[in-house]
């Protein structure tokens, strides 16, 4: 018996991809895990095991914020600062997508 279930992989990527966008520096805007029950507790140590090891930065783990409640979650994202440097600007990110 086999089930469907939304996301799954792709859903993973994409967050994946708009990580990446943030440490590229496409866009400086946080990246939001609404972590309802602790449902992304197994990714989120994933990820603090890939800063560890020196897989992923410390400033390039501070794009992703999480919080239990939307309210929290909200709070958190308003409150963000970019500690990550990009390593292409913005700038050279637009003017390459209007080519």
């Amino acid at each position: 018996m086999s089930m469907y279930v939304e996301g799954g992989y792709g859903t993973l990527e994409e967050l994946l991809e708009v990580i990446t966008w943030a440490q590229l520096g496409i866009h400086d805007k946080p990246v939001g895990l609404l972590n309802v029950d602790g449902y992304y507790n197994s990714l989120l140590t994933f990820i603090d095991k890939a800063v560890e090891e020196g897989f992923i930065s410390t400033s390039a783990r501070h794009i992703i914020v999480s919080a239990p409640t939307p309210k929290e979650l909200i709070k958190k994202m308003e409150e963000y600062v970019p500690k990550h440097e990009g390593v292409a600007s913005k700038l050279s990110w637009e003017i390459e997508r209007l080519r």
